[in-house]
């Protein structure tokens, strides 16, 4: 009698036990498995957040990226998935995180530059670089003002080739940009490409991508040969290094390259 009073009473505890775990665990909510991705040559932000179905700011935010420029071939990006649990059957949906743009400083820009990472699928026009070359000066704020593209150190005479095919707008002379072209492209993009040695395309000529248009040179508001390459999106100018395929070169940021073209 003893052991069977001790059995039920065993018993009766784990039943306990049981019921009280019970509603914890019919809580309990699988997690989703972290994944990851592997930066690879050619790799753009845009193409990245495509592929997993994300956004760029997502992107961005999940591994605390200061810009496009911080992205190096071979890097592992961890890909958010909106949330990291998954929602049971008649749970509330998780919240939608906010999208905060991504900029490089509390200053106001001009109202042409826009800081955050683009908000379109850029994969619609896909932009290869205008000239091999390091990256000497980047997209947005100076200590001498507000820069409007990117800079990309190359030597005297080294051919300017069309990021995009389209149609040449612009093909001449600028007081800040010295020679400069410009490319009208498909749903609304425009590229601009200063300080040439010689333009090699006028206005009406049709392109295609990695046509030669010019020569690098050190015409107008510049101290050393570089092309200045901008990107603009329906009339605002959008980092190019967000939009151009990696990986980029870096140099040491010289800002005596250009000055200021506000």
């Amino acid at each position: 009698m003893g052991a069977l009073r001790e059995g039920a009473v065993l018993g009766l505890a784990t039943l306990g036990l049981i019921v009280a775990l019970g509603p914890v665990a019919a809580h309990a909510e699988p997690r989703v498995p972290q994944r990851a991705h592997e930066v690879k040559p050619g790799d753009t932000l845009t193409a990245i957040a495509k592929k997993y179905g994300i956004t760029v700011a997502a992107l961005v935010r999940a591994n605390n990226l200061p810009g496009p420029d911080a992205i190096k071939v071979g890097q592992r990006l961890v890909i958010p998935s909106g949330d990291t649990v998954v929602a049971g059957r008649g749970s509330a949906p998780a919240p939608t995180p906010t999208v905060r743009p991504v900029s490089v400083s509390r200053a106001r820009a001009p109202t042409r530059l826009v800081l955050a990472v683009p908000a379109f699928d850029s994969s619609i026009v896909p932009f290869t670089w205008p000239v091999e070359g390091p990256v000497v000066s980047t997209f947005g704020q100076r200590r001498s003002g507000w820069h409007g593209g990117i800079d990309i150190k190359a030597p005297l005479g080294t051919p300017v080739w069309a990021a995009a095919g389209g149609v040449v707008i612009a093909s001449g002379v600028e007081t800040a940009y010295g020679l400069v072209v410009k490319i009208e492209h498909r749903h609304g993009f425009v590229t601009v490409y200063a300080h040439n040695d010689v333009n090699l395309v006028e206005v009406g000529d049709r392109v295609d991508a990695g046509e030669m248009i010019a020569l690098v040179g050190q015409t107008g508001r510049a101290t050393t040969h570089h092309v200045h390459f901008e990107i603009r999106y329906e009339g605002l100018a959008y980092n190019p290094l967000y939009l151009l395929p990696l990986p980029p070169r870096f140099a040491q940021v010289d800002e005596t390259v250009e000055r200021p073209h506000e």
